[in-house]
């Protein structure tokens, strides 16, 4: 079939098929900004679905299905070359000759699988409309951009109980044991009711996917093995400061011959896809800031323990991760701080400090409660904050420690209502 005819086809499929029943999601994304919208994350954390979602409220709002164009770049029907990407506008131009084109809904998933693709979409924005919306995984620094993560807890718990109460004694032990498997099972849509067994390997394909996809084809890497050393390295690391110097030291002690500016490269991939966030760690100067060495968490604590067996067992770590992520997913901007104490977060708004986070599994015992207590108090202090959180697994208090308001609350309760 004549690549143009196919792509008519394809077209006329998506218009006429019914929408998949999508999950709720707290990320809302804007429908008539006009700009560019692009939704990015890691692979398999919803952004496709995300689409469909814009697409089912344009629908409930009179638009007629003939008025939304979605196409997935990663169909493998349609291998399009930068020259073929006009003809995706000749054939909707053929199919629908009587609508406006400035009135259309473009839906471009994946649209990185196609080289070249961004004069294409500038093309279509200045001259054809203004209702945009592309998809990726690496795609970060395009017009109005929107990350998607995994579900957050408070979607994970709204999926697999209903509505709670987190006022309800019975609701709050849901709760609480929705967060423990969420711990370990992460927030995957596609994953949410497997098994552990099926989910692991599933999590191993996502994995083998970002590598060979998003990194080995995309970046023309060829040390292959090299690049599964430093991703699993980099996503074991999760909850501790991060070295690239280390790593390289590590693989040249290994006898494989690779630059130092080859492995600095693949930090940069891995943050590109989504693998890992890096934060840094906080100094009253921006430029410290930028510069200081990094935490990195892994971009799904279920997917950090399923493919690193110390993860996994590190329940301290796995708390830290997923408290880091839930932050995240509020689109809050995060860093650490270490000056003689440590606090794990720091949330800032408009260049400023507005709160202080420490995380500990528990803190039953005297020791670990005095260095967390004193952590966050000292941090407060040096940073004119009246009160701090510690987040716990499942305990919860409240008191004054040398003038400073101490909050102690179960992870479950602190992401539920976030």
């Amino acid at each position: 079939m004549e690549l143009k005819e196919l792509i008519k086809t394809i077209i006329s499929d998506n218009q006429t098929r019914s929408l998949p029943v999508i999950w709720p999601r707290t990320l809302q994304i804007p429908l008539d900004s006009e700009k560019v919208i692009t939704v990015t994350g890691v692979r398999r954390s919803g952004k496709t679905y995300h689409l469909f979602n814009l697409m089912t409220k344009l629908k409930s709002r009179g638009v007629s299905p003939q008025q939304l164009l979605y196409l997935n770049f990663e169909d493998e029907r349609i291998k399009l070359t930068t020259a073929d990407l006009d003809l995706i506008l000749q054939a909707y131009r053929e199919l629908n000759p009587n609508i406006d084109l400035s009135s259309c809904y473009f839906f471009f998933d994946e649209i990185q699988e196609v080289p070249g693709w961004e004069k294409f979409i500038n093309r279509l924005y200045e001259s054809i409309t203004k209702h945009i919306f592309i998809s990726g995984s690496n795609l970060r620094g395009r017009s109005a951009t929107f990350e998607v993560y995994p579900l957050s807890f408070k979607e994970f718990a709204d999926i697999r109980g209903a509505k709670l109460d987190p006022q309800l004694s019975r609701d709050k032990a849901k709760l609480f044991s929705l967060f423990e498997q969420f711990l370990y099972q992460g927030g995957f849509p596609e994953l949410i009711d497997k098994d552990e067994d099926l989910r692991n390997k599933i999590l191993q394909e996502y994995f083998n996917v970002m590598i060979l996809k998003d990194l080995v084809e995309r970046y023309k890497i060829g040390q292959v093995e090299i690049l599964k050393y430093f991703c699993k390295r980099v996503m074991g690391n999760s909850a501790n400061e991060f070295s690239v110097h280390k790593i390289y030291n590590e693989v040249k002690s290994q006898g494989y011959k690779i630059s130092k500016t080859s492995i600095y490269s693949y930090h940069g991939y891995v943050e590109a896809i989504y693998l890992s966030r890096f934060i840094p760690k906080y100094f009253l100067s921006v430029i410290k800031t930028e510069l200081s060495q990094k935490k990195s968490y892994v971009i799904d604590q279920g997917m950090g323990a399923a493919l690193d067996f110390k993860l996994g067992q590190d329940k301290g770590r796995l708390l830290e991760t997923t408290i880091a992520l839930e932050l995240l997913k509020q689109n809050k901007e995060i860093a650490y701080m270490q000056n003689g104490t440590e606090c794990n977060f720091v949330v800032i708004e408009k260049n400023r400090v507005t709160e202080a986070i420490q995380v500990a599994y528990e803190i039953s015992d005297t020791e670990t409660r005095g260095r967390e207590i004193r952590g966050l108090v000292q941090t407060c202090k040096n940073l004119s904050l009246k009160r701090g959180i510690i987040i716990t697994m499942d305990q919860e208090e409240e008191f004054k420690s040398s003038g400073i308001r101490v909050v102690i609350i179960p992870a479950w309760k602190y992401c539920y209502r976030q």
